[in-house]
């Protein structure tokens, strides 16, 4: 059996305690590999290596951070096929969309960025004719970078990768559900030349692990992934330390459907955004809000689409819906759908754990699940379930699609359909979350900006505003 390895100063090592975790393969709930039970004194010689490694890095000109960057990036397409199955082993998702979309926007995220560290630029002012200033933009240092298991290789280069351009060093950790995909990055970081410590990868657990990297004096900037629960301990050890946070954290996502929409495409892109990834992406439309005259129509196609979504084993092409995390994350979501009932909702479909034959029979499968008849401000509806577990509700008036949509904790996105294009900028403008998708889901440009508010999180990603928070600012003011 394997033994993932811990990536420090620019070498493969085992856990200084000697210890590892069992990682599960929850397609057929086995034990697959073995992954470091990494501790703080790992975290400590991964800081040490990114700290030795930072001057040399850090004062590379651009061009040369590019092309070990580039070369990285060339090396992800040329193994897509081994990542993807790596990820739909190691997380349960469909073989076809971890290539398709996780294994692809890894090998963007590393192109995007390594192009972004030749054209990062800084600020300049004329300040009358009486000085000029500009503004020098510096790598913080070491950046600390916590990323999720639901899209393990693409969300752990979204986060390594602009730290990198902009000079820093990294020390990160991977989930300790889908450590796999990020170990075999760290073999082609290797292969192209990263120079050693730029980039350490510590496996293991995040009470242990995720702890000693936001403890640690020595990193001054956290980005971090995960739930709103963590993200908030997580500010109450860094922020009194100062540190710089972005904290991308959950999601109850509403997308409003009105009776204008493009009912067909309406239809099943709200699928997708249902239960792509078996509903186990931040981002994903778990609260679906249907103007009344479309409620029944809608509702009865969305059902019918939904029953006929394959559920499987993820290396079968045809499987549309694989395997949730593990087997404590399928009670929780199967917890939920009791909820739902007990609430007072129907189901109209799904709702059930699914025993697969063959090999996977022992596999961590649940139903994509359809619920109706549920208040707005029930826990079904105001929770993060991440799963696949949808609600319905209809709506009569703009301002109580306002309303529902923007009744939670959460903000992180939310999805519109309408053909009316004034109706469209208005309620984009209203709807308190951090991206809004307009007749589409899931569409993203790199350049842009990307987070949450309220308890999706604070900090920004994508584009420059990446960039910058793994920089320092200094104005520089000269008197002509």
């Amino acid at each position: 059996m394997e033994k993932i390895a811990n990536y420090i100063d620019g070498q493969f090592r085992a856990p200084v305690a000697g210890k590892y975790l069992d990682n599960i393969n929850p397609s057929i709930g086995e034990v697959y590999s073995l992954i470091p039970d990494s501790d703080g004194d790992d975290v400590q010689l991964a800081v040490e290596a990114a700290t030795r490694a930072f001057e040399g890095w850090s004062s590379l000109l651009p061009d040369k951070r590019f092309a070990v960057l580039a070369r990285i990036a060339d090396l992800i397409d040329r193994d897509a096929d081994a990542l993807a199955l790596a990820e739909s082993i190691d997380q349960g998702k469909p073989v076809k969309l971890a290539k398709s979309m996780d294994i692809f926007r890894a090998g963007a995220n590393i192109r995007f960025y390594a192009t972004g560290a030749m054209h990062f630029s800084a600020e300049a002012h004329a300040t009358g004719v009486e000085a000029v200033n500009y503004t020098l933009r510096s790598p913080v240092g070491v950046a600390g970078c916590i990323s999720p298991w639901n899209l393990p290789l693409y969300l752990f280069t979204w986060k390594i990768a602009p730290a990198l351009a902009a000079g820093c060093t990294v020390v990160a950790k991977p989930s300790e559900l889908t450590p796999m995909t990020a170990y075999l990055f760290t073999k082609l970081c290797q292969e192209a030349g990263l120079p050693q410590g730029v980039l350490n990868v510590v496996h293991g657990l995040g009470p242990k692990v995720g702890q000693a990297i936001i403890d640690h004096p020595g990193i001054p900037a956290i980005s971090f992934t995960g739930g709103t629960v963590t993200g908030k301990k997580i500010t109450t050890t860094a922020g009194p330390m100062l540190k710089k946070l972005s904290l991308e954290l959950g999601g109850k996502n509403p997308n409003i459907i009105f009776a204008d929409a493009d009912f067909d495409q309406a239809v099943a892109t709200s699928i997708s955004s249902s239960f792509t990834n078996q509903g186990e992406i931040c981002l994903c439309g778990s609260r679906i809000l249907i103007e009344r005259p479309l409620y029944e129509k809608f509702v009865k196609a969305f059902v019918a689409k939904t029953k006929e979504l394959v559920i499987g084993d993820p290396l079968n092409e045809a499987t549309r819906i694989g395997a949730l995390v593990s087997e404590a994350h399928m009670n929780k979501v199967l917890s939920y759908i009791d909820l739902a009932t007990k609430e007072g909702g129907t189901i109209l479909t799904g709702g059930k754990r699914v025993t697969v034959s063959g090999r996977c029979a022992k596999g961590f499968f649940v139903e994509p699940t359809v619920v109706t008849g549920l208040p707005a401000n029930c826990r079904t509806n105001q929770e993060e379930i991440f799963g696949p577990v949808v609600t319905l509700a209809p709506f009569d008036r703009e301002e109580e699609a306002l309303a529902m949509a923007n009744g939670t904790s959460y903000g992180l996105s939310a999805t519109l359909w309408t053909s009316d294009l004034t109706r469209a900028h208005r309620i984009s403008s209203q709807l308190k979350c951090g991206i809004v998708w307009v007749n589409c889901w899931l569409y993203r440009d790199l350049r842009t900006p990307f987070g949450g508010t309220k308890g999706s999180g604070v900090g920004r990603e994508g584009g420059w505003e990446a960039m910058r928070f793994f920089t320092e600012a200094k104005n520089v003011c000269i008197r002509l």
